[in-house]
């Protein structure tokens, strides 16, 4: 399985960004697919996941702004309210039935005050 990520660039406190992850490849060993997020000099963090029965999981941090959906191929982060502390690299995962983690490629979002 292979993941390309698009979307991201720059908006201000309080505007809106979507963030999107193709997956490719045997896309049948797909389980959870999601978003992490890692700012600056700090640790790689969930942002959203949705496995492939449709339950979501949310940081506590975007609870309310971030909304993730997805299909057999695709998964949406949609960002609304963004923060300056949202700014970060995201990165698009996949966990597969097997267990593999498979990671996409970062894309920077950044929020200016």
């Amino acid at each position: 399985v292979q993941l390309q990520a698009s979307g991201g660039g720059v908006v201000q406190d309080g505007g809106f960004l979507s963030l999107s992850c193709a997956a490719s490849g045997d896309i049948a060993t797909i389980n959870v697919m999601g978003w992490y997020r890692q700012a600056p000099e700090q640790r790689r963090e969930l942002v959203a996941l949705a496995t492939t029965g449709g339950r979501t999981t949310y940081a506590d941090s975007v609870k309310g702004r971030f909304t993730i959906s997805r299909d057999n191929t695709k998964v949406v982060l949609r960002m609304n309210d963004l923060r300056p502390e949202d700014t970060a690299v995201y990165y698009c995962h996949t966990q597969l039935w097997s267990g593999t983690v498979v990671w996409g490629q970062g894309t920077l979002v950044t929020v200016s005050s």
